[in-house]
Formats: structure tokens, C-alpha cells, sequence
């Protein structure tokens, strides 16, 4: 018996395979302009490998879990992350998801969500907003974060997207060097989520999920900024919405 949770983020859908005990397949594909599309794909794929039997249980969640009819339940974004780093960490912590469209800090007790606080300001201090500056500059996400590794004082101050977008534009045309600029973009991010998670943290144990968790860097600098260890798991935490909602489909089973 399989039990699949996907997530369908902004940018990337994940999806999760477990069977009665543990994390049997991952993959992820490109959201792309069409949850619905993306949902199909997902479906194809997952008959393709074997994983649709009768008694599949599949769950979904995330920004496009709407458009996937052959779930046989949606749950919130919320739920699931904070199931799946629970299910990766394996105790209480403050989970920090840095999504595609939104960041979210989430507290754990006993295993459970107890609370949370999401941002409420455009896209800045999100992946959407990197993903943004980094066209701008030219680059990908993660070759933004390298070039600011080398770069030093400059800031970007604005709280919207349009306006840290403009900002970043008025650098270039001052001559400001790309890793500056990138150096100011993503301390932008970390002090925005450092903010939202002094505002609201309970627990002084962190754990990052979402896209950026397998940047070394981003864990070094939130770190840094919130004064504690940030833990992650390289390789599985971009998958906690997926893993949460896999976890609670084998609830459906025993019911």
C-alpha cells in the first residue's frame, strides 16, 4: 500500500512516496503556469512508475492543492510542513519555510502546530523575490547567493518587490558591483525572515524548509542573525509540505 503526499508550491510541486514506514520515492517538477497541468503530469508520472493501486492513499497540499482531483484529501501548507519537519527533525522546533510566494514560521509542541505567522509584505523575504533581483542581475538563485558571499555594504531597504526592484535598478545605474548588490538582496531576505521569527518564535530550535534549505550559506547567515543553530536536511526538508501530507494519508488509511 503507497501513501503520497504532494505539494504544489508557486515554483515546484514535490511529491512524496512512502509506504508503511518510510520515504520510498521523491521527485519534483516545474509548477509552471498550470497547477492543473502540473497536477496532470504529476498523475501520469506517478501511474508511469506503479505507485496508482486502488489502495494509494494521496494527499495534497500547498498554493495548487485545489487542482488535484485525485486526492483523496487537501490540507493546509501550514499542517504539513509542520509535519514533515517534525517527521525530519523529530522534535519541537520553530520550523522557517522560505516559499516561492511566502515565508512562513511555524511553532511545534508535542509534535503539532501550536502557531504561526506568514509575511505580509508583497514578496520580499521570499523565494520569488531572489528569483526576482537575480533576473535583474542576471543569474540564478543560487549563483545571486555566491556572488554575495564576495559583496559588502550596500542595503536594500524597501518592503515591496516593485520598489526593492527599483532600488536594485538605481544601484546598477550608480555602477554599484553585481556582489554588492547581491550581498544587499539577500541580507534583505535574511533580515526579513530574522523579523518575522524574533516577532514570533516560542522555540529557540530552528529547522529551514523550502528551496533554499540546501544552501549552506543561507543556513550560516540565518544562523548568524538569529544568534542559535539553524538545522535543515539537504536533501529531504524542501520536501516537508510533501512528507506531511504523505504522513497524513496514511491516517486516511487507518481510519
Amino acid at each position: 500500500m503507497f501513501f503520497i503526499g504532494i505539494d504544489i508550491g508557486s515554483t515546484a510541486a514535490k511529491v512524496v512516496v512512502m509506504d508503511s514506514e518510510k520515504i520510498i520515492e521523491k521527485f519534483t517538477l516545474p509548477t509552471g503556469w498550470s497547477c492543473v497541468e502540473t497536477s496532470d503530469n504529476i498523475l501520469k508520472k506517478l501511474e508511469d512508475m506503479g505507485y496508482i493501486k486502488e489502495d494509494t492513499k494521496i494527499v495534497g497540499t500547498g498554493y495548487g492543492r485545489v487542482s488535484i482531483p485525485f486526492a483523496h484529501k487537501t490540507i493546509t501548507e501550514i499542517t504539513c510542513h509542520g509535519l514533515g519537519a517534525y517527521y525530519l527533525f523529530k522534535q519541537d522546533c520553530t520550523v522557517i519555510d522560505i516559499g516561492g510566494q511566502d515565508t512562513k514560521i511555524i511553532t511545534l509542541q508535542d509534535g503539532m502546530v501550536a502557531d504561526f505567522i506568514m509575511n505580509d509584505k508583497c514578496s520580499a523575504g521570499t523565494g520569488r523575490f531572489l528569483e526576482v533581483m537575480g533576473n535583474i542581475l542576471g543569474v540564478k538563485i543560487n549563483d545571486l547567493i555566491e556572488l554575495s558571499k564576495n559583496g559588502k555594504d550596500t542595503k536594500i531597504t524597501s518592503m515591496c518587490t516593485v520598489f526593492a526592484e527599483s532600488e536594485v535598478i538605481s544601484l546598477i545605474g550608480r555602477g554599484e558591483s553585481r556582489e554588492n548588490i547581491a550581498y544587499g538582496v539577500v541580507n534583505s531576505v535574511i533580515e526579513r525572515v530574522s523579523s518575522l521569527c524574533r516577532k514570533h518564535a516560542k522555540n529557540s530550535l530552528f529547522f529551514l524548509t523550502g528551496g533554499l534549505c540546501s544552501n549552506e550559506y543561507i543556513l550560516e547567515l540565518l544562523s548568524s542573525s538569529l544568534k542559535g543553530e539553524v538545522y535543515s536536511d539537504t536533501e529531504l526538508a524542501r520536501y516537508a509540505g510533501a512528507i506531511g501530507a504523505a504522513l497524513t494519508a496514511k491516517k486516511i488509511k487507518n481510519r
